[in-house]
């Protein structure tokens, strides 16, 4: 299996079956508006977006990378927009996304096909294209490659 990065762990067993399971119900059925690009690499997915039809994102298209970390599913895959990230106000501009899910709301039960669908869901419910208010801020904080999951979120927003 190849790696892109030599200080991250290989998939446990567990972690291995888990993925294997859930790209194998993803060819069978995957969700409305997520394209999976087949590589040979199970630790890391490269997802394609399209914006949800009747929304600010309609036929835009936007590219996800999932990286599953060694524990997966008893812990959070790393999930961000490859930039260029949809304009949204809880999706930076380093790719970085402010949902709940990815972070402190992770749950065993969910799968890469419910997480494409929050995402979906988050940006079909956006009223308005823009980033968030402190994009430049964080962006700057965020050097070296750091991941989303060394940021502690402030999740406030109900709406999104």
């Amino acid at each position: 299996m190849s790696t892109s990065s030599p200080s991250r762990k290989a998939l446990s067993k567990i972690a291995c079956n888990r993925l294997q399971k859930e790209l194998s119900e993803w060819q069978v059925n995957p969700p409305t508006g997520f394209k999976h690009k087949v590589t040979d690499n199970l630790q890391k997915w490269i997802i394609e977006v399209t914006g949800a039809p009747g929304t600010l994102y309609a036929n835009e298209t936007y590219k996800l990378q999932v990286e599953f970390p060694e524990h997966y599913p008893m812990e959070a895959p790393q999930v961000i927009f490859v930039p260029p990230a949809p304009l949204h106000p809880h999706i930076y501009s380093n790719g970085h996304i402010c949902l709940d899910i990815l972070y402190d709301s992770w749950s065993p039960a969910m799968t890469v096909s419910s997480v494409c669908i929050s995402l979906l869901s988050m940006l079909s419910s956006s009223p308005e294209k823009q980033r968030p208010t402190d994009n430049d801020r964080y962006v700057k904080n965020c050097k070296n490659g750091r991941s989303p999951k060394e940021t502690r979120w402030w999740f406030h927003d109900d709406k999104a």
